[in-house]
């Protein structure tokens, strides 16, 4: 079987554009669709490729279709679309970072016409993506993941292989519950600190040279809360759908987490507090609010 050449590219948004931009930029024809009206005819003229505006007449002309879409539901709906134009070989890539039984309710409806489907979510923000450096957590058919490898080599530099089908999307909810829970805990120790005296860049600084290092000590306290800025480009809103995924995760295998459904209700409430469109790095907003209290930088 023959090399991918062509993709179908499905959601261009903040990580989507980069990602489609590598596989143009590594030679792939890429065509590329999205819901938003005027994002890829903007895609097109500003990097390349070709608009797709008929998503079942670009999938017949695809030997994969990538989605990146915000939720399993967009999902669904994009390859409701796209089916009229699927046929036997063809491979979808979900690197949207969905839920798996839906995943897995997907493939069980495009197999009877030949159709693979494999999970490739990633982590790495919208600077990775950029640069192709993107770490993807893959689930799925070995022989197809074998297939579309040089397809996600162009996006990413370290590519794992999880397990079957949905093991990717259930471990990329897992890494983002140790990303909040790791937030979560450095911002009230930051608010403790600030309160004893002590500067929170400073603290900052210390977790940074010691063994309370994580990404958000490195990557966004500085950057993003204690700057106020508050736009480090992953919305809150989607991190609550991938922590509420990982608890799915953890009621489908009967694994008590009472700590991680803490750090989803504590993201729920910055939710319904800040409302809809807020960074997830405004999440400290809750516990500033709970303490009273707001870091200054």
């Amino acid at each position: 079987m023959s090399a991918p050449k062509t993709i179908l590219f499905v959601g261009i948004g903040n990580m989507g554009w980069p990602m489609a931009a590598r596989l143009i930029g590594a030679g792939f024809a890429v065509a590329v669709n999205d819901a938003v009206a005027g994002r890829a005819t903007d895609f097109v003229a500003k990097v390349g490729g070709v608009e797709a505006g008929d998503l079942a007449a670009a999938a017949d002309q695809a030997d994969v279709i990538i989605t990146m879409l915000p939720t399993s539901t967009h999902v669904a709906s994009a390859v409701a679309g796209l089916r009229d134009g699927l046929r036997k070989d063809h491979i979808v890539i979900d690197m949207s970072s969905g839920a798996p039984a839906a995943t897995q309710a997907i493939a069980a409806d495009l197999a009877p016409l030949g159709v693979t489907v494999l999970d490739a979510p990633v982590s790495g923000g919208v600077p990775r993506a950029v640069t192709g450096e993107l770490a993807i957590m893959a689930g799925g058919e070995p022989a197809a993941l074998d297939r579309v490898e040089p397809v996600l080599r162009a996006m990413g530099t370290t590519i794992h292989r999880i397990g079957g089908l949905g093991s990717g999307q259930a471990m990329k909810a897992l890494n983002n519950l140790v990303s909040a829970g790791g937030f979560l805990i450095g911002i009230e120790a930051l608010l403790i600190g600030q309160q004893f005296g002590i500067d929170p860049a400073l603290m900052t600084d210390v977790l940074n040279a010691s063994t309370g290092m994580n990404n958000s000590t490195q990557k966004k306290f500085k950057q993003f809360v204690l700057s106020r800025k508050f736009d480090s480009g992953f919305g809150l809103d989607l991190m609550v759908k991938d922590l509420s995924i990982a608890l799915e995760v953890a009621r489908a295998t009967g694994v008590a987490a009472p700590f991680s459904n803490l750090c989803r209700e504590l993201s729920a409430s910055a939710q319904g507090l800040l409302g809809p469109g807020q960074d997830h790095t405004a999440l400290a907003k809750l516990s500033e609010a709970l303490a009273g209290i707001a870091l200054k930088a």
